[in-house]
């Protein structure tokens, strides 16, 4: 199988502007087309900003308008994209993300399950897909955003459906350095896939994002990493290597489904299920 090279762009881009956002994303492209990068992960709704609060609902209309640009982007520099951005949809507001070929064509649409803290509960409705996957340079590709990874369920759901490689375009504010640093890494290593975790960084609406993005991979050492400022962290998805570590680490053909109690509110640890 072949080594795909892939970007995270690590940006903060002009929160409130879809068109400023739109002209960083065109010149990240072209240097990720540059640097060998067949992908190009952006944070979480990078296309408006994330804590632009009362402006969401309008800007989510303007990013709509502009998923044409995004795939014209895609198309002219010959790179798959992956991009945060509000959807609405029949009244209500998602944290979605969206995935198009190098050839321009969109893949994949996903949107948000897990919604984090008071914020995106005021602004956001979860979405009710957890699984979503399309087939991009021969690898099977998921989307989940930032705080769905927190959860071991989805992860482990895409591995056990196939997904070789996970993007998680993210807003993670400072205070959560942990996941970045190590829980990421972990679930690449317990799911046996790559991570592409994209962040925001600086200052935007009183968050403060710690930016560290990374390409957590399934062998268990440390991927190319951000540090707190912009950047384009490129590194590469060894195919060969995932193959070897599935072999090596058997996580996934040792599981015992029918073992582990169902993931029920009335039969948690130390209790006995009701008989049905």
């Amino acid at each position: 199988m072949p080594t795909l090279r892939a970007a995270l762009l690590q940006s903060q881009g002009r929160p409130g502007s879809v068109p400023a956002n739109l002209e960083l994303l065109d010149a990240e492209a072209a240097r990720a087309a540059a640097a060998g990068a067949g992908l190009l992960v952006a944070p979480e709704l990078f296309l408006t900003g994330y804590g632009v609060g009362e402006a969401l609902p309008r800007l989510a209309r303007e990013a709509r308008d502009a998923e044409a640009e995004v795939d014209r982007i895609a198309a002219r520099h010959r790179i798959a994209l992956a991009c945060g951005l509000p959807e609405e949809d029949g009244g209500a507001l998602y944290n979605a993300a969206r995935l198009t070929g190098p050839d321009g064509r969109p893949l994949a649409r996903y949107r948000k399950t897990h919604l984090w803290g008071p914020y995106e509960h005021t602004w956001f409705t979860p979405g009710d897909t957890a699984l979503v996957q399309a087939r991009l340079h021969g690898l099977t590709v998921g989307l989940l955003i930032c705080y769905d990874v927190e959860f071991p369920e989805m992860v482990r759901a895409h591995a056990l459906a196939g997904t070789d490689l996970l993007l998680v375009p993210t807003a993670l504010p400072a205070p959560g350095r942990f996941i970045a640093e190590t829980l990421v890494p972990a679930r690449a290593f317990e799911s046996q896939l790559h991570i592409a975790y994209a962040n925001r960084t600086g200052h935007e609406g009183g968050f403060d994002f710690v930016g560290l993005s990374t390409l957590a991979g399934p062998a268990g050492h440390p991927g190319p990493r951000a540090g707190a400022a912009p950047e384009l962290l490129v590194g590469d998805v060894d195919t060969d290597a995932l193959a070897a570590s599935r072999t090596a680490n058997t996580y996934l053909a040792d599981r015992r489904p029918g073992l582990y109690p169902a993931d029920r509110q009335d039969a948690l640890p130390g209790q006995e299920a009701p008989a049905p």
